[in-house]
């Protein structure tokens, strides 16, 4: 059984940053100033507040007098926002048979219109049996009707046409 552990995120604070110069920001992420590590934590600590180290790799290394779980929440929202954005750029797909009832139809359409409603682009795909590819027409027609009313209500732009691809008509949609 694979178990899952979350990378747990350290974070340098107060006495254990230890620099002969630092760049001091406050809770605002306004400059306060250069000045030594001690002078900043006397700072922090007048404030009630933690000496945070936010990267050391600039010259000086830049402090931010903050709460330490102000700081640590704030770096949770940031990467949260990081992986809701990687996650919009998923296709979602939504299959369609060649001959399908009205309802199915609909239920298929409510779909992409939620999708779309999230920000997720929707690929739209039919698969070909047996003689069905003689009549692509009907394909074609169904999945004009279906981007039309999805590009009629501005919810979605048209980004690839429909093509057939072997057996298989593609055509992909997103949101505006």
């Amino acid at each position: 059984m694979a178990r899952h552990y979350q990378k747990r995120e350290y974070f340098v604070a107060n006495h254990k940053i230890n620099f002969p110069q630092v760049r001091v920001l406050n809770d605002q992420g306004e400059m306060v100033g250069v000045m030594s590590s001690r002078e900043a934590l006397g700072k922090a600590q007048e404030q009630e507040k933690d000496l945070v180290l936010i990267t050391q790799e600039a010259s000086p290394p830049v402090v931010k007098i903050i709460e330490l779980s102000k700081h640590k929440y704030q770096q949770q929202r940031k990467k949260a926002k990081a992986r809701k954005k990687n996650r919009a750029q998923d296709i979602k797909e939504i299959r369609f048979t060649m001959f399908m009832g009205e309802g199915d139809i609909e239920i298929r359409k409510r779909k992409i219109k939620d999708f779309l409603e999230e920000g997720q682009k929707v690929r739209l795909s039919l698969m070909f049996k047996g003689r069905q590819i003689s009549k692509k027409e009907f394909a074609y027609e169904l999945f004009g009707k279906v981007i039309n009313e999805m590009v009629e209500a501005e919810l979605a732009k048209l980004e690839m046409e429909p093509k057939i691809t072997g057996r298989k008509l593609i055509a992909q949609i997103t949101p505006v």
